[in-house]
């Protein structure tokens, strides 16, 4: 059920009205970055280029986070989340490096206008 909750940055849904506001809604997630792709990323930063093992990990991360949202979302009866917000921040140290996401938004639900 939670695959058909709707995710939009934007404070609304063009073609819906918000009849519900329900509540925010976050979803927190911390992901390892392992060794070796930290070793290599700062190969390639030192050459130059992109880093697709990292522009992969940051996708990976961002699609598991947003399908926690819509599953909060969903617990909850929204079947929309308007105006998200990403914040992506990085936690080192002792030699280990996490990344971690946190998804926000407005959990509502809307009805097609």
């Amino acid at each position: 059920m939670s695959e058909r909750v709707i995710l939009t940055t934007s404070s609304h849904l063009e073609g819906y009205r918000v009849t519900e506001h329900i509540d925010i809604v976050s979803a927190e997630c911390v992901f390892g970055m392992n060794v070796l792709k930290d070793m290599f990323a700062g190969f390639r930063d030192f050459f130059g280029g992109r880093n697709k093992s990292s522009q992969d990990a940051l996708r990976d991360a961002r699609v598991s986070c947003l399908d926690e949202l819509r599953r909060e979302a969903a617990s909850r009866g929204a079947n929309a989340v308007i105006g998200i917000d990403l914040d992506y921040s990085e936690i080192s140290g002792g030699g280990k490096s996490m990344l971690f996401l946190v998804a926000t938004g407005t959990a509502v639900k809307v009805a097609r206008a």
